[in-house]
């Protein structure tokens, strides 16, 4: 019997990605950072693919790196660890909005995981933690740098320096998740979110994703403001902002016949 490191499940135009390793508490493996790797660039290359929602199979989100990984970086071979940067670091480069469907503990890398995620919903039972400075190693991946972009330097140095570990609700009260739903409730409430995008073209969510991502290293609102203008600009030649221009005049006739 075959096993897919990773199982997707299709819903309007949002892809359920889950980490399908639960024995292992969907650490990042060789065999998953490629599966994750495949599985992008399937779902980039389907235009009706509008967001995606990752998640992990059984009670953990992602438990970092495998104990094999770490074993290997103290015995001097650090590219495994790089491996692993390549799972976490595919999610954070595709032009696919992603939604973290934080179900369990997100530990290390795994952590990492979920910041490279746009939005992060977490589930009661989840909780996260960096662990690096409890194992004596530095973080890698961009760590810092997307936590304290997340949840300020002072919230970053808590959980990096000082192993402050966030449970759910700690975790919406530092900025680092969007919302929390009961367990059972997760996944419905993040491909629910994400079906919101259903009616938008998908040209259309990729390029606005691009441009909020990039808002964050934008030196100065005067770049910010030819950016989005040039954005704008493209979006009012897309089908979609014509028929709704011509949905809101047809309101407006609508409404002036029925006063009339």
């Amino acid at each position: 019997m075959t096993h897919d490191p990773v199982l997707v499940s299709r819903h309007g135009g949002v892809a359920l990605v889950s980490l399908n390793e639960p024995d292992s508490r969907n650490a990042l493996s060789r065999p998953l950072v490629a599966a994750i790797g495949d599985v992008y660039d399937e779902l980039e290359s389907d235009e009706s693919v509008r967001c995606v929602v990752l998640t992990g199979e059984g009670r953990a989100f992602c438990a970092g790196a495998e104990l094999a990984t770490l074993r290997a970086a103290a015995d001097g071979d650090f590219e495994s660890v790089k491996e692993v940067y390549d799972g976490f670091l595919r999610v954070y480069r595709s032009p696919l909005v992603t939604i973290a469907a934080v179900n369990g503990p997100a530990v290390g890398a795994g952590l990492n995981l979920a910041l490279a995620c746009d939005v992060r919903l977490a589930a009661t039972r989840a909780r996260f933690d960096t662990r690096f400075a409890e194992l004596r190693i530095h973080p890698g991946g961009g760590h810092a740098w997307l936590l304290a972009r997340a949840v300020g330097q002072q919230h970053a140095t808590m959980a990096c320096l000082f192993s402050e570990v966030w449970d759910a609700q700690a975790a919406l009260n530092v900025g680092l998740v969007a919302a929390v739903h009961d367990d059972e409730h997760l996944l419905g409430a993040a491909i629910s979110l994400g079906r919101r995008l259903d009616r938008q073209e998908p040209a259309f969510v990729r390029r606005l994703t691009a441009t909020v991502r990039q808002s964050l290293t934008t030196a100065n609102h005067v770049d910010a403001l030819a950016d989005e203008t040039a954005a704008q600009q493209w979006s009012t030649t897309m089908p979609a902002f014509r028929a709704g221009v011509r949905a809101i005049e047809e309101r407006i006739a609508s409404t002036q016949r029925s006063r009339g």
